[in-house]
């Protein structure tokens, strides 16, 4: 089992292993980086077929909250968390209340929040044995409703715009193809704001049912999952699984602009340069996915949705300067929007 040889490691500052015998608990908390304050990321359960695969993902996801809460300007940190266990069989108060003493127990440098196979109710049960938790709706603002996925979606849509904007010359959307690949619910919200927009939508997902709703509801056009990449489209915003540009993808690549939801969508930084050369513009998705964390964080902070938003809305500005920057200096955005994190976060590189 290794973690400082692990290839997401990255001089993390503090990986803490806890475990709890009567609940079954067993769990890794991963604090990347506290430089610009208390380490903020949510809590992932995930039947994880060995502990190495659990310490590599929550490494690399703490990892790209440092980036992502850097380039959202957020007062904090990237930390992670996950529970090694299935959700849709595991599951149990306790075991939640066990994960709240032991995010209690690494004394706030790290703030656990809902993620992938977890939910606000989970969170209720961790907020009961700590304060050191986000994404908890006190009921005062009507236009909150605990789920974040409607403010990343909201970012996402900001920076699809500005790519736009910067591609096209115009931020209007109205006529412009956009291909949406994974229709879950940041996915659905996108596609409504983009159907108000007056965008036309081709979509994709392997929930039939979410497709029929947005062939309904957007008067979108389906496609399978395996043709959604290949298909032409002004935009291409992956909202499901990561790794989608690849090797095999790029050359199918028919769009002007790939700007989505989904983690990680570049297999590896290369692909960021792949892109480049074929004359797609890249929208980093860990800057024009940041808006769920920037709700958890106005939250948590008791402050109204109003603000989240007004806030969400400066992603525009972020990746505006990314792409003239790229442009400039004739880089990937992605390996720019990772050095421009890295100087508002304090990171200082070894000379080679």
């Amino acid at each position: 089992m290794n973690v400082f040889s692990d290839t997401a490691f990255d001089g993390h500052e503090q990986v803490v292993f806890a475990s709890d015998e009567t609940t079954g608990l067993k769990t890794i908390i991963a604090v990347h980086n506290t430089n610009l304050g208390p380490s903020l990321g949510g809590c992932r359960m995930w039947p994880y077929a060995s502990e190495q695969e659990a310490i590599h993902d929550v490494l690399r996801l703490s990892r790209g909250m440092t980036y992502k809460s850097a380039l959202a300007n957020l007062p904090l940190g990237g930390g992670k968390s996950v529970i090694i266990g299935d959700p849709r069989s595991q599951k149990t108060p306790e075991l939640f209340r066990a994960m709240g003493r032991a995010v209690e127990q690494v004394g706030g440098r790290y703030i656990v929040a809902e993620d992938v196979g977890t939910s606000p109710e989970d969170m209720e049960q961790i907020a009961s044995q700590t304060k050191h938790v986000g994404g908890i709706n006190d009921g005062s603002d009507p236009a909150r409703t605990g789920d974040p996925s409607p403010f990343t979606a909201y970012g996402v849509f900001i920076g699809l715009k500005e790519a736009a904007r910067f591609k096209f010359g115009s931020d209007d959307l109205t006529g412009l193809r956009v291909a949406v690949q994974g229709l879950g619910h940041v996915g659905y919200h996108l596609c409504q704001m983009l159907h108000d927009a007056g965008a036309k939508l081709i979509v994709a997902d392997l929930n039939n049912n979410s497709v029929t709703a947005a062939v309904n509801a957007f008067g979108a056009t389906a496609v399978s999952v395996d043709d959604i990449l290949a298909t032409e489209a002004d935009i291409l915003a992956p909202c499901a699984l990561g790794g989608v540009i690849n090797d095999k993808t790029i050359e199918k690549l028919r769009v002007g602009i790939i700007a989505g939801a989904a983690n990680n969508q570049l297999e590896h930084d290369r692909h960021g340069d792949m892109l480049r050369e074929a004359g797609i513009l890249y929208a980093p998705d860990y800057v024009i996915n940041a808006g769920g964390v920037v709700e958890v964080h106005y939250c948590r902070e008791g402050k109204p949705v109003a603000e989240t938003n007004k806030h969400i809305e400066g992603i525009a500005i972020t990746v505006r300067e990314i792409f003239e920057r790229a442009k400039q200096q004739n880089l990937s955005t992605g390996f720019v929007a990772d050095r421009l994190a890295e100087e508002r976060f304090g990171l200082t590189r070894r000379a080679a």
